[in-house]
């Protein structure tokens, strides 16, 4: 209890530090020229600044100055164009090691390939299969990679991500031997890195484990299943956490901010900079910077040409379709991999934040900045699962259904081009500009250390000290424990505000407490407290744990600008369930221009609050229009134009 006490303590002079403030806390970066004499001093400092309940990241306006305070005598070191996975783990990585960062994204933290992941965190099993049977080692050697870098993002962020055993069904006593085989030899390779071990459940078992696995599949009866682990995560929170821990590590993140062109010295055409427009304002302003990294994901190669106008193509891009299902689907804590179907393709079912996700297809698309999923692809992917399943699958149950796109990357300075890497390229193939593409979710850590290595080696930087990223707790998640929640439920209430208005307390529920506590980590007491103090305990949709104190905190603490930005990022309600997400728009675009300070008679308010709806319209038109029927999709229309 004297830690909870302590936690309070903290945050209640935060609290008054933010009145006093007018609600904004302007923290000073933490690295500055004096702290590069004394590197260890540096990293505690950052350590104990990212883990201290109290400290608020800078805000976006403070975020935005130091980005135009960078000028031509006085760059950057480093600006970061992209603010998916890699583009903020370049940000913190670079941050941490001491030097001057910036990083603009043109829509949102997470908004692309970064959101729409699978949201395994897995060790490449299939790698490990092509390496013994291809005897390849640089495929062995991935999966040593992955499944290090796959235990560093778990304890790293212990809140988003946990180890979530996958079960594989056998229909012949081969494939028992095969995979047991296959995945004892995972477990082995993985030693200290091992996560749990993997065992064999037989076909009575993996019925009680799995109540909806199907007795007999291809004509052949069950003979038992596999059980192995890999980690599960929620990707875009996960992703928001690397921005604001970057921003606590003192680099200037700014979401909504599109690179429009190059700077280019006059005389060696080295890039040193890039024109920025603040797509909320439509400012235009240069950012200056020793070296740029182009870590814009499938969007990098028109960066590249942006630079170099005769640049080749380095991404070959493949769309992976996901749809979600009603929770019945898969039992909790328990997903579902077939490694083989009868095509040759992987299809899954994982449990997720109280529903369940299948999928994956894997085709080649054009680049686009909100891929739709189509109807056959869906249409497999029912399909495929329902041959492992004794309950009738129903197109009508897809409550919501998404694309991402992969950036399979090829190193354009490679002598041959025949193979496409599932690894990542980094790269500079014009001065001033280093490119960082491929890879996966699992890796990005290493990606964005790779990235920083060859930024600093081009830029000739100065760090002050060596990547520590390998070790560091990330937002929320230094201190965290599972049994959070429990504090939350008995120590905070829910106060709502009733139709009529008037204000009436509501129990902090386990449902609410252990939500709010994984997706926020240690800093959960800061939504409860709002939802406490502020009467905004009360849930954005039937069904889901969402609060609007969330909205609220978001709009203070996590850069969150439009509607799209929480209902699809800071929440993931516009990936579980269209129908819910369109029922608690209005109320969120509501709390958003409450914390924007907007008039909504004015002109500006006005603009903003149609380019939230017109941005989530588009977003849950495709989402909703993928979803169990047609006329979602016009419901959910009629709903943002009214």
């Amino acid at each position: 209890m004297s830690a909870t006490a302590t936690r309070l303590r903290r945050l209640a002079t935060a609290a008054v530090a933010v009145t006093a403030c007018g609600g904004a806390i302007l923290l000073t970066p933490s690295v500055s020229s004096n702290d590069r004499a004394s590197g260890h001093a540096t990293v505690e400092s950052l350590r104990r600044t990212i883990s201290d309940p109290s400290a608020f990241v800078p805000s976006r306006a403070a975020q935005e100055s130091a980005l135009i305070g960078s000028k031509s005598d006085n760059p950057l070191d480093i600006l970061v164009v992209g603010g998916g996975a890699t583009g903020c783990g370049v940000a913190l990585d670079a941050a941490t090691r001491g030097l001057r960062v910036g990083l603009v994204e043109r829509e949102d933290f997470s908004s692309g390939t970064s959101s729409r992941s699978t949201k395994l965190i897995h060790g490449g099993v299939r790698y490990l299969e092509k390496a013994v049977f291809n005897l390849d080692y640089g495929q062995l050697k991935l999966v040593f990679h992955a499944l290090e870098e796959r235990k560093q993002v778990i304890e790293n962020a212990p809140h988003l991500c946990h180890a979530l055993p996958c079960m594989t069904p056998c229909f012949d006593w081969f494939e028992v031997v095969y995979y047991w085989a296959g995945l004892k030899m995972y477990d082995l390779v993985a030693g200290r890195r091992l996560l749990h071990l993997s065992r064999y459940y037989s076909a009575q078992e993996s019925i009680e484990l799995f109540p909806t696995l199907a007795k007999r599949g291809n004509n052949k009866s069950l003979r038992g299943t596999v059980v192995y682990y890999d980690g599960q995560m929620n990707d875009s929170r996960l992703n928001v956490g690397l921005a604001c821990t970057a921003a606590l590590a003192g680099a200037a993140v700014l979401n909504h901010a599109e690179v429009v062109s190059f700077i280019k010295d006059e005389g060696t055409q080295w890039v040193i900079g890039a024109r920025i427009r603040d797509n909320l304002s439509g400012q235009e302003f240069d950012a200056y910077a020793k070296v740029v990294v182009n870590a814009a994901g499938p969007f990098c190669d028109s960066l590249r040409k942006m630079a170099n106008k005769d640049a080749l193509s380095m991404i070959c891009p493949s769309s992976g379709v996901h749809v979600v299902l009603p929770d019945y689907y898969s039992p909790e804590g328990m997903g579902l991999i077939v490694p083989k179907t009868k095509d040759g393709r992987v299809v899954f079912m994982l449990p997720w934040l109280g529903r369940t996700i299948a999928g994956t297809t894997d085709s080649s698309t054009s680049i686009t900045p909100l891929p739709e999923p189509h109807e056959d692809e869906i249409q497999f992917i029912l399909d495929a699962i329902c041959d492992y399943l004794n309950v009738k699958v129903r197109r009508t149950d897809v409550l919501s259904a998404w694309s991402g796109i992969r950036p399979l990357a090829v190193d354009p300075n490679a002598k041959s081009t025949e193979s496409i890497s599932r690894d990542h390229v980094v790269c500079e193939d014009y001065p001033g500009l280093v490119t960082i593409t491929g890879g996966k979710w699992t890796t990005y850590r290493s990606m964005a250390e790779d990235a920083v290595n060859a930024a600093i080696k081009s830029g000739k930087l100065s760090p002050s000290n060596e990547c520590i990223t390998s070790n560091l707790r990330l937002i929320g998640g230094d201190g965290w424990e599972p049994s959070l929640f429990t504090v939350l439920a008995q120590q905070y209430v829910r106060m709502k505000k009733s139709h009529g208005g008037k204000v009436v307390p509501g129990v902090m529920d386990a449902a609410a407490a252990k939500h709010l506590s994984h997706a926020y980590g240690t800093l959960a007491e800061r939504v409860a407290t709002i939802a406490q103090n502020e009467n905004l305990g009360k849930r954005l949709a039937h069904g889901y744990p969402y609060l609007e104190a969330e909205v609220a905190y978001c709009a203070r603490n996590e850069y969150c600008e439009s509607a799209v930005d929480f209902i699809a990022r800071r929440s993931r309600l516009a990936f579980l369930e269209t129908d819910a997400a369109s029922h608690a728009l209005p109320r969120v675009i509501e709390i958003l221009a409450t914390e924007h300070n907007s008039m909504m008679g004015s002109i500006s308010s006005v603009l903003k609050a149609i380019s939230n709806f017109k941005a989530l319209f588009i977003f849950l038109y495709i989402q909703a229009h993928t979803s169990s029927s047609v006329s979602r999709a016009s419901e959910t229309e009629s709903r943002l134009i009214s």
